[in-house]
């Protein structure tokens, strides 16, 4: 386990939830050690997220001037593999938001989901800086009405289960509340 201040990180942890459950603020605070109150240390932010509109626009500045200062930043929609190579470079606790907007981005490409997640596992087993995935949880909610609907929520799925298989610490979020679901030694 990576130590950050008095905070342990494990290798690899997922934090996942609903919409507006705190996914985001708590996996930020997990990279940067700033949990419990300590000074954040700084961390790799890659961003999987596109401003394809002004509603998305307002989203991502939104993200930036939360996070603040001591974040590097790698905006990569598609090659995420890659982008997390580039990252542990740094030799930072490396912040991955978000998995479901990947994996948009991949369907919407036309890309094979399976292959990619494949690498991305991959670059994973060689890495010595922590990686923390934020991802949302899309089987809590309606059966979607349309075919793509029901395609991205059962691939998200899928997805979600390789990367807790693989993470060594698994957080649900809901209200807020981090609700921690695995949790086991690195090694």
């Amino acid at each position: 386990m990576e130590h950050l201040g008095t905070y342990p990180l494990p290798p690899v942890t997922l934090v996942l939830g609903g919409a507006r459950s705190g996914k985001s603020t708590h996996a930020e605070k997990l990279a940067t050690g700033a949990l419990h109150g300590l000074a954040p240390h700084p961390a790799v932010y890659i961003a999987t997220a596109e401003a394809g509109d002004v509603e998305m626009a307002t989203r991502i500045m939104a993200h930036r001037a939360r996070r603040g200062v001591g974040w590097t930043t790698i905006e990569e929609p598609l090659k995420l593999a890659d982008a997390l190579e580039t990252a542990f470079v740094h030799g930072q606790p490396v912040l991955v938001d978000c998995l479901t907007l990947w994996l948009s981005n991949l369907m919407h490409a036309g890309a094979d989901v399976d292959q990619a997640t494949d690498e991305l596992l991959r670059s994973l087993d060689s890495h010595s800086p922590p990686v923390v995935f934020v991802s949302n949880e899309l089987g809590l909610g309606l059966v979607p009405e349309t075919p793509l609907g029901r395609s991205f929520r059962d691939a998200m799925g899928r997805m979600n289960m390789r990367v807790a298989e693989h993470a060594h610490r698994v957080i649900f979020m809901a209200a807020g509340l981090p609700l921690v679901m695995k949790d086991r030694p690195a090694g």
